[in-house]
């Protein structure tokens, strides 16, 4: 199955699902959708999923062209956007995250809502860098952090938007291992086949367990966090 920017394809009980633009890996609304709807199939299918983006690159973040146009259709990216963490973190398999190079703001939050993160060796950037180009954090950006980075890190990330390199990365929590690129995707593939030897119901039922009051904060935190970027587009900014 390919749709206009991600591709699915499904081998042995395992879904991988790329995300390739041709660019940067801009979140827009048709890439949001078609992300949904790759994990839709995925579940229909009964899948671990392997999530992971074309080279260099796992996704900078959303679609600056729609947020400079503002209106209805950034509201609805946001939207669309902020919930994907919930849906992938609620997911009833594992994901596995294939981190292909930079990860940037929403990047990150997708990245950080998988079950395991590998990274890859390269001269790239992790970074949740709202703060460096004028804007308050978004809750649901926070939550994702605060899920999954260690207390010094979470500071830095939120509140001085610290640009990390593949290796601080791995000690700050974004990633659980780092591999060379050439080693990526084969390192998913094994991670994937370990994961088929687990009680799949117990791990759905785990994931529900733990990770329920995160998913109905972030939920609630969605009205909120539109509600400042419409009033921030009001006085003349765009959210990012």
């Amino acid at each position: 199955m390919k749709f206009e920017s991600v591709q699915y394809s499904l081998r042995d009980e395992v879904a991988t699902i790329r995300i390739d633009d041709g660019k940067r890996n801009a979140l827009s609304p048709s890439v949001l959708r078609e992300i949904y709807q790759a994990f839709d199939q995925a579940e229909s299918d009964r899948a671990i999923v392997i999530l992971t983006g074309r080279e260099s690159v796992f996704s900078a973040g959303f679609d600056l062209n729609v947020m400079k146009r503002g209106g209805i259709d950034a509201l609805r990216m946001l939207r669309a956007g902020y919930a994907l963490p919930a849906r992938v973190m609620a997911y009833p398999y594992p994901v596995i995250v294939a981190c292909n190079g930079h990860a940037l703001a929403m990047g990150v939050f997708l990245m950080l809502s998988a079950d395991h993160v590998i990274g890859c060796r390269g001269e790239f950037k992790i970074a949740a860098n709202e703060v460096a180009i004028g804007l308050t954090v978004p809750r649901v950006a926070a939550a994702m952090l605060r899920h999954r980075l260690n207390p010094a890190a979470f500071q830095r990330a939120v509140t001085v938007s610290e640009y990390f390199d593949v290796e601080t990365a791995l000690s700050a929590g974004f990633f659980d291992e780092l591999v060379d690129p050439v080693d990526l995707i084969p390192c998913a593939e094994a991670r994937a086949g370990k994961f088929k030897e687990l009680n799949l119901r117990a791990h759905a039922a785990s994931k529900r367990r733990i990770r329920g009051a995160l998913i109905r904060r972030i939920r609630l935190a969605i009205p909120l966090d539109l509600l400042d970027a419409l009033l921030k587009g009001l006085r003349g900014g765009r959210p990012r």
